[in-house]
């Protein structure tokens, strides 16, 4: 599918260098870039497989994960979960389904080890843990169906023809209502369940395809009013009929975007300041002010938002974040208010299928919880000049932390060093540190 839009996609980067700004209908074809397949094993293995072990330390789970680093000391803070089922994964930039479809390999395996039959797991995995949202039609498609495939895998033909369940995928939509559609709105819904929150969300759809997953719902907790609102029969009177609907859809979405989940893992879009159209660069420097100079930042700040506490976010993005003095305060509230638990510094060279030195990235995850004594681990990949020299990078330095790639540090000792401490450490300025 990258390929599939490539013209598009030099169309409107050819354009941007005439200056014109990037449209909300051509955000996908200029933002995709897909994530090569270790880097989201890294990924996913160090946030959902780390949650699995964390909560059973005896499990088997390692021997499918060739890129899970194991924390150097046992940890006690950490979200506690009881079963399978409880697990709930979003990527907020779904693409065709990467990441999905590569966490569904890893449930699938912690089902099997829980004792659940073969034949539901799929089921239970498409019904309860996992959650794509994306603005491209087309690739949310695509992450249904690879979703699907996944399923009909495992369960083989006549098996996933029977199975119910579908997959959990949320292609955002522009949703509008006018004064007097609001009305109608409060005839549908009753004043007592017409709340200032409801009234705000109804609002915020209106650019969904221009601000994804950046949407914060002012309606925090929308189970209740969709459950209540779905219900309703309005089969006689088609003008409320229409507004149902569309009411339908944005609790739907605004329920997507809640956060209420274990794991977010993603690779955002990326998109420079200078290439936002008008709305987009507004509702940044409103929202996202400590982040707002390029979609992958606002998308680090939004995703840890979206977690629960203790809960986990894992990305890959553009590695300016750490170096860059206009990210200075999104440095600190990260270090402030969550945990950095591991970090893969890539650079230049990650993606094969753009090659050079066009793209300068970085893999890792993070907590939605402040730990400052624990160790996150550190690896240091910029030499590799290939998708394959990184990847192999990386196994040697999980499986001997000694070959000099491979650094421990807290926020503690980062916090040693003023100024942008993750930059410090990745221009060797506080090797000392990881080394002691």
């Amino acid at each position: 599918y990258q390929f599939y839009i490539s013209e598009k996609k030099d169309e409107v980067f050819a354009g941007l260098k005439k200056n014109q700004k990037i449209t909300a209908e051509n955000i996908p074809a200029a933002t995709q870039l897909f994530t090569p397949h270790w880097i989201v094993r890294y990924l996913v293995e160090n946030s959902l497989g780390r949650l699995w072990m964390l909560n059973r330390p005896d499990s088997k789970l390692t021997e499918h994960m060739e890129y899970y680093i194991a924390p150097e000391e046992p940890e006690t803070d950490f979200l506690q979960i009881e079963s399978p089922e409880e697990i709930k994964i979003a990527d907020p930039a779904a693409g065709s389904g990467h990441m999905l479809t590569y966490a569904f390999d890893l449930l699938y395996a912690i089902y099997e080890e829980a004792g659940y039959e073969p034949n539901d797991i799929p089921g239970l995995i498409l019904t309860n843990n996992l959650y794509g949202i994306e603005i491209d039609e087309r690739a949310g498609a695509l992450a249904s169906f690879a979703l699907e495939m996944k399923a009909a895998e495992k369960l083989g033909r006549r098996r996933f023809f029977r199975m119910d369940a579908k997959p959990n995928v949320c292609v955002l939509e522009d949703v509008s209502f006018t004064d007097s559609e609001m009305d109608d709105v409060i005839s549908i819904v009753g004043k007592d369940l017409y709340t200032a929150d409801l009234r705000e969300t109804l609002t915020q759809f209106e650019q969904a395809k221009n601000l994804g997953s950046l949407i914060v719902p002012e309606l925090n907790d929308p189970v209740e009013t969709l459950k209540l609102i779905e219900t309703k029969d309005l089969a006689g009177d088609i003008w409320l009929t229409e507004v149902h609907k569309r009411l339908v859809k944005v609790l739907r979405m605004t329920e997507y975007l809640s956060p209420k989940y274990h794991v977010v893992v993603a690779n955002p879009p990326y998109l420079g300041s200078k290439g936002m159209n008008g709305h987009l660069s507004a509702f940044a420097k409103k929202y996202y002010p400590d982040s707002k100079s390029d979609l992958f930042a606002m998308f680090m700040e939004r995703t840890v938002s979206m977690s629960v506490k203790r809960g986990m976010m894992a990305m890959i993005n553009m590695q300016s974040w750490m170096f860059l003095s206009s990210y200075e305060n999104l440095r600190g509230k990260l270090l402030t208010y969550s945990t950095i638990l591991s970090m893969a510094h890539l650079g230049e060279r990650a993606f094969d299928t753009i090659g050079g030195a066009v793209v300068s990235t970085t893999a890792f995850v993070i907590q939605n919880a402040h730990h400052a004594s624990m160790k996150g681990e550190y690896t240091r990949l910029i030499d590799g000049n290939s998708e394959a020299e990184k990847s192999a990078q990386m196994r040697k330095a999980i499986q001997n932390p000694d070959c000099g790639w491979f650094y421990r540090a807290s926020a503690e000792d980062f916090g040693k060093i003023p100024g942008s401490p993750v930059s410090y450490w990745l221009n060797n300025k506080i090797k000392n540190i990881f080394n002691d």
